[in-house]
């Protein structure tokens, strides 16, 4: 029997328009149209029912209708009154179901006999419109809450017209056994929602089929056991889904709908869905790096055993083998993919039918991506999942002619047998949608979400594979950090090799030399006093770093690199006696600890000396906030930030840190998830009518940042009164650990290094210091003979930039270039070369390259990862010289 698939108006975002087109674009049949969409629209009900027809959509239902049974006379004869209104909109609407909700109101009585009676009455009212009431009980109804109940309210009615609504969150939600409704007849259930849940509670958010913990397939089986008849509706009420995209969130619940008819024998209206082919595993995983990150990657592979097997016929990919586990290393240009970063952009898992396993994905709204190849290459199929990772399915024979043998011996001793799992991690937003889609093209079957107690914020996870366990695939997801859950690493990802020996694999890859990463020693002295290993198996765990779990069918034994390309790493399982899992609740935090150790490791101590730090400077990307600010540093390679805590002119934008505790909550939030450093704050600016106190309360905040300098400009022509205002700044910076770097551009009354330095001679302070901004320096005609001779201790950092050639005549125009049309280094006439030259070594260069037209261009965030790419490229060259 055919059941068409419908749609609740409920679970979309947009207006009423926005959705009708997302359900038809998703392939449902029906909707369910909510009052409150009705209520907004600017169409009329007959215009809703002839833009539904020309989409192909009927209306299976309208809702909901509340608190209309067993309530006073008065209140019902105002009920009456709204249903023949209801009842009118029905017919213009060309739908004949109203689903009545059981009533919350407190003026309900619990009176089966009056609910039987006000019903009744209503189906009367509903017959005569060619109508129909479907009764249904809420989780949270005043009285009536479970669908037995229902049930008995609507025999003792009696009336043709009405029939129940079977909503499976509001009765598995509450825990009642489905089995009861096999003997309500099939046709007095006038309509069936369909939602799954995490848990058992009424409290818990409303997930699409196959996300949650009910057994749906069970509790749509017991109702078509009774001949029910009518559409498979969803209602879903979920703010994710009500943010998305509505054609994205359409697609989502089709898949999930399609899964659940799949899974429940439901008869599918259109084309036979073709089945799951059987899955004989991850056949290879490809990575996406470029010049810096591909050897990086190629190094740990060697180290791990592997050898480079193949090279592409026709493209710059690299085959990389042990065993049967294989990496591919794709050198082509990406234009998503950050310099500098591995990631895994493709994988392909060996399908005993791939033609089916395509026709399955079509059916799946998931169109099969066109692509290049050359005459003798493989016909290779790839589908798009929701992250753009493609995933090919392939026959395990199909695709090595591709590749030319490079002669490379095989590898001896990694004793990697193939890949075991896959993780990767998504938005929240996308978190859900991975995983129908990989339920829906694979096959594959998620388990429940389980929580991560990183140490820097939840993780979510949620593991999904086929039924024999060849292909696993981890998705994992940070709600409020968004997946940055180390420094400059978004959305971490690593390939899970498998190994029959994990301790013998552990052996040989140190001797090789491979990049493991090293976990501490309290994690066995937790792991001994826990499980009470055996001595030597504990010993040889923590010599080689391998983490360990156990379950009631076996045991977990799995070590992992340190980070290669900034975002992909890699893992060796061992899976003993039939364990299932992917470790316990203490492996993952002990890893991401260690990684995110090392990641802050990497960037503050590398092999070479000469090591530059970076900060982004606050103007460079000014239409950032501060916590906008610190992951474009993070994502960008900086150490540091510079943050405008003030506002300088009236017209740019102001992130009041000082005295805006949920924005400094925030920014701290990212500066610990990231690792990212405040360098400075800015600006403390005395005129003569400023007095020194007022800036108190935006030093503590710059000290509760953890900021370790303050930029100050002094705009007043009495020397010795600045001279004394920049004495006590310092006096009240002191006790915080703050240096106060004066600041002089040209246009203001401390216009020239000369300047600057009488004061600071003046003010005497330990904690004074003279802030080099390239472009103020050059502009105010400063000598760099002068600025050799000067204490190395005034020197804290240095703003670097460039500007051009032509020093504007007026003020007006010095000013517009330094906050508007500033230069990346090598691009002007400044000597930055010369003047970074004359300063103490090792200074941090903190990055103040505002340019207007650019970041209008690009944006403040990419903008920020081209000033560091070109300053890193024009101070590298000079030293190759």
């Amino acid at each position: 029997m055919d059941h068409p698939s419908s749609i609740s108006t409920a679970c979309l975002s947009g207006s009423l328009e926005d959705k009708l087109a997302a359900a038809a674009a998703a392939r449902f049949h029906g909707i369910e149209l909510t009052g409150n969409d009705l209520v907004v629209s600017s169409w009329s009900p007959g215009r809703i029912r002839q833009e539904c027809a020309r989409r192909g959509l009927t209306i299976d239902a309208y809702q909901p209708f509340t608190d209309a049974e067993a309530v006073p006379p008065d209140i019902f004869a105002a009920t009456l009154r709204r249903a023949d209104r209801t009842f009118a909109i029905l017919e213009q609407l060309g739908t004949r179901t109203l689903v009545v909700s059981s009533s919350m109101s407190a003026d309900a009585v619990d009176d089966d006999d009056l609910a039987a009676e006000h019903l009744h009455k209503l189906a009367t009212r509903a017959e005569a419109h060619g109508a129909r009431i479907a009764y249904e009980a809420l989780a949270r109804g005043r009285f009536v809450n479970t669908y037995a109940h229902a049930w008995r309210i609507v025999r003792r009615a009696g009336h043709p017209a009405l029939g129940l609504c079977l909503d499976s969150f509001h009765i598995l939600s509450r825990g009642d056994d489905p089995a009861g409704i096999r003997v309500i007849p099939g046709e007095k259930i006038f309509h069936l929602q369909v939602a799954d849940a995490p848990r058992t509670s009424p409290d818990v958010t409303r997930l699409f089929p196959g996300l949650g913990s009910f057994d749906l397939t069970r509790f749509v089986g017991q109702v078509l056991s009774t001949g029910y008849a009518g559409p498979l509706a969803l209602e879903v009420v979920n703010d994710v889904y009500r943010q998305a995209d509505p054609r994205q969130a359409a697609i989502d619940g089709m898949r999930s709908l399609l899964a659940l008819r799949e899974s429940a024998g439901v008869t599918t209206p259109a084309a036979e869905l073709p089945p799951a082919p059987e899955l004989g595993g991850i056949v290879f995983t490809e990575l996406a790096v470029d010049d810096t990150s591909g050897p990086s990657v190629a190094r740990a592979l060697t180290a791990l055993g592997f050898s480079h097997a193949g090279q592409h016929r026709s493209k710059p990919v690299q085959l990389w083998q042990q065993a049967r586990a294989r990496v591919l290393l794709n050198f082509a240009a990406q234009r998503t993919v950050p310099p500098g970063t591995a990631t895994i952009c493709a994988f392909a898992v060996e399908s005993a039918d791939p033609v089916a396993s395509t026709r399955r994905a079509e059916q799946f709204l998931a169109p099969a991506l066109p692509r290049l190849r050359a005459a003798e290459e493989a016909e290779l199929t790839s589908i798009a999942a929701p992250d753009g990772t493609a995933v090919f399915l392939v026959h395990a024979d199909s695709w090595p002619r591709d590749f030319l043998p490079t002669g490379a011996a095989p590898s001896s001793g990694g004793n990697i047998t193939g890949t075991d799992h896959l993780s990767l991690t998504d938005s929240i937003d996308d978190f859900d949608d991975a995983t129908l889609f990989y339920r829906a093209v694979l096959g594959l079957r998620a388990g429940t979400t389980t929580e991560i107690a990183a140490p820097f914020g939840r993780i979510l996870s949620r593991a999904a594979a086929d039924p024999a366990r060849r292909v696993r695939v981890t998705l994992n997801t940070a709600p409020l950090h968004r997946g940055d859950w180390a420094p400059v690493i978004p959305a971490p990802q690593h390939v899970a090799f498998s190994t029959d020996d994990a301790v013998a694999c552990a052996r040989a890859m140190r001797t090789l030399g491979a990049p493991l990463l090293p976990i501490p020693d309290n994690y066995y002295a937790d792991l001994d006093a826990r499980l009470a290993l055996p001595t030597d198996l504990l010993t040889e765990l923590q010599e080689h770093s391998i983490l360990y779990d156990r379950d009631e069918r076996g045991a977990y034994l799995h070590f992992y690199t340190e980070m290669l390309g900034s975002r992909v790493f890699f893992a060796v399982v061992q899976r003993i006696d039939g364990y299932d899992g992917y470790g316990g609740a203490v492996s993952a935090p002990a890893r991401m600890a260690a990684h995110r150790e090392r990641r802050l490791l990497a960037l503050r101590h590398t092999e070479s000396a000469e090591r530059q730090d970076y900060s982004l400077a606050h103007l460079t990307a000014l239409s950032l906030s501060p916590p906008e600010l610190v992951d474009a540093a993070a994502e960008a390679g900086y150490r540091y930030v510079g943050l405008r805590l003030t506002r300088v002119t009236p017209q740019e934008p102001h992130y009041p840190l000082a005295t805006d505790p949920a924005l400094m909550r925030t920014t701290k939030t990212r500066l610990a998830a990231t690792g990212i450093e405040v360098l400075d704050i800015e600006l403390a600016r005395i005129s003569p009518a400023e007095d020194p106190r007022d800036f108190q309360r935006f030093l503590e905040a710059g000290a509760e940042l953890g900021a370790r300098h303050v930029i100050v400009q002094l705009p007043d022509p009495d020397r010795a009164r600045k001279t004394d205002r920049f004495a006590q700044l310092c006096e009240m910076a002191r006790p915080l650990g703050l240096t106060m770097d004066l600041e002089f551009p040209s246009w203001t009354e401390t216009p020239d290094l000369q300047a600057a330095v009488r004061v600071l001679r003046g003010a005497a302070q330990p904690n004074a210091g003279i802030l080099i901004d390239l472009l103020h320096f050059a502009r105010s005609g400063s000598s760099i003979a002068d600025l050799r001779q000067l204490p190395a201790e005034w020197f804290h950092f240095a703003h670097v930039c460039d500007a051009p050639p032509a020093v504007p005549a007026t003020n007006e125009g010095l000013i517009h270039t330094a906050r508007f049309e500033r230069l990346f280094p090598g691009e002007g006439g400044i000597d930055v070369h010369g003047i970074l030259g004359a300063l103490p070594p090792g200074l941090p260069y903190a990055l103040e390259i505002p340019r207007a037209t650019l970041v209008a261009q690009v944006g403040g965030k990419e903008h920020a990862r081209m000033a560091i790419a070109a300053t890193r490229h024009h101070l590298e060259k000079a030293v190759a010289r």
